[in-house]
């Protein structure tokens, strides 16, 4: 700001150029005292308050395919755990799938297959390996195992190989052979040791 040319505080009387210097200067004050500074600049805006949202039940569970653990099986009813849900669910075992094969599933501990629709119960339509398993079990009227060039049974030290020429090798320990009513065996030629 200039100083007054008198010496004294105000420039009473002063000339109009004086007073738009005096004009000028207090107007480079007022600018200087609203400089925006880089930390105004970079600074985030304040986010508006918002009330928190209301607690809601769970989703409904709406159409789509999950997957969920067996709880208990009867007949072609089950009772399944889906995540989300809380307790166990009723659900229906399709009619295109054993039963059988969802209890199965159940005593492994194994997941299932769900197909989920608005207003009708979950519909189970299979069951899902997740592990290698320690034991195979494997029940049917008939079974049949087939390889095209070999086919191989084999345990620790003991075998049985099948080939596609028909020559049938049979390796163990020991081997044991019994019936109960008439043993038989054929070929054209038998050799013991």
């Amino acid at each position: 700001m200039a100083a007054p040319l008198d010496g004294g505080p105000g420039l009473a009387g002063a000339s109009p150029a004086v007073e738009e210097l005096e004009a000028d200067a207090g107007a480079e004050e007022a600018v200087e005292t609203r400089r925006v500074t880089l930390d105004d600049v970079l600074a985030e805006p304040a986010a508006p308050a918002v009330a928190p949202l209301p607690a809601r039940p769970a989703q409904p569970l709406g159409a789509a395919m999950r997957t969920a653990r067996v709880a208990a099986v009867a007949g072609r009813a089950a009772r399944i755990l889906l995540r989300g849900a809380e307790g166990p669910v009723e659900a229906e075992i399709a009619p295109e799938v054993d039963p059988e094969v969802i209890a199965d599933a159940h005593a492994r501990g194994d997941a299932v297959l769900v197909e989920l629709c608005e207003g009708a119960l979950p519909l189970i339509v299979g069951a899902l390996t997740t592990q290698r398993p320690r034991a195979l079990h494997l029940k049917a009227a008939t079974i049949t195992l087939e390889g095209e060039q070999e086919l191989l049974l084999r345990s620790g030290r003991g075998a049985v190989r099948i080939r596609e020429d028909g020559d049938i090798e049979v390796v163990g320990s020991r081997i044991s052979a019994a019936s109960r009513g008439l043993f038989r065996i054929v070929g054209r030629l038998l050799r013991l040791n």
